[in-house]
């Protein structure tokens, strides 16, 4: 699978002079296409616990959220409606947060799903891989309509040469 930059010129440059690369943010590719956000979002776990008192919703044990081609999972995920209380706004994952889609895979330790927009913001010692390469920083912010995503904070990357 290839690692796409948007910029072309930045990963030459990075090729170039250092098989290992620092830099405070990284604009990366997420999945080989972009998400279709409007499919359903289905949850499995252990237990489903409802707070109508209070208006939450959580997941909990092996949790696994699939919307398409793109899986979360997690130790825990809480379910954030909207003011209403008809629709699902967010949903926050804790515990092992693992993001896959289409081959492409990112790990933290916390997530945060908004649906509407179908961005994902992943944070605590991110690490994504693609393929043989691998990236490391502490937030990762995944646009799933687009299929694009943001690294930040002190990012690491890896390339593989000859086999990104």
């Amino acid at each position: 699978m290839t690692l796409r930059f948007l910029a072309l010129g930045t990963l030459a440059g990075l090729v170039a002079f250092a098989p290992m690369t620092l830099a405070q943010e990284a604009k990366i590719a997420f999945g080989d296409l972009a998400q279709d956000t409007s499919l359903p979002v289905e949850v499995t776990s252990e237990t489903f616990s409802v707070n109508n008192a209070d208006g939450t919703a959580v997941f909990s044990g092996d949790v696994r959220v699939t919307q398409g081609e793109m899986v979360l999972s997690a130790t825990e995920v809480q379910v954030k409606y909207d003011p209403e209380g008809r629709a699902i706004q967010e949903l926050i994952a804790k515990g092992g947060v693992s993001v896959t889609n289409l081959g492409d895979r990112a790990q933290s330790a916390e997530a945060v799903y908004t649906i509407d927009t179908g961005v994902i913001v992943m944070t605590g010692n991110v690490v994504l891989s693609q393929g043989p390469s691998s990236m490391q920083g502490q937030k990762l912010t995944i646009n799933l309509k687009d299929g694009t995503g943001i690294m930040e904070g002190r990012v690491t990357t890896t390339f593989v040469p000859g086999g990104n």
